[in-house]
């Protein structure tokens, strides 16, 4: 059984950092490409950014280019999402997930295994 376990969220002033970390559990890790998601109160949950299991390609939406990043450590099974200056509007639960296929993608039905998911407040 995999498992996906998030870290690092919290409270935030706007213009702050946060790191966040999901290590995983369970499968051949590093094969496999992984995303960050989030969801806002009341909305659809949507694709934040993933990366290929090289690391070498990464992809983001366009609301958070230039301001997070996606990294990844096969060796401890863990994927970052570095995020700098956060805006309010980047308040969410923020999930990580696993993909099913070996091409990053955003459509969430690709993703096979979810975290529990780390709520990150940025407060105006």
């Amino acid at each position: 059984q995999v498992q996906l376990v998030e870290s690092g969220g919290g409270l935030v002033q706007a213009g702050g950092s946060l790191r966040l970390s999901c290590t995983a559990s369970g499968r051949a890790f590093s094969r496999q490409p992984m995303g960050w998601f989030r969801q806002a109160p009341g909305k659809e949950r949507e694709f934040v950014a993933a990366i290929r299991w090289r690391g070498g390609s990464t992809y983001y939406a366009e609301f958070v280019k230039g301001r997070f990043t996606i990294s990844r450590d096969n060796a401890k099974n863990t994927v970052y999402l570095q995020m700098n200056n956060l805006k309010p509007e980047d308040t969410a639960v923020y999930y990580c997930a696993s993909s099913k296929g070996v091409i990053i993608t955003t459509l969430q039905s690709d993703y096979d295994y979810w975290g529990q998911g780390t709520q990150v407040t940025v407060s105006s």
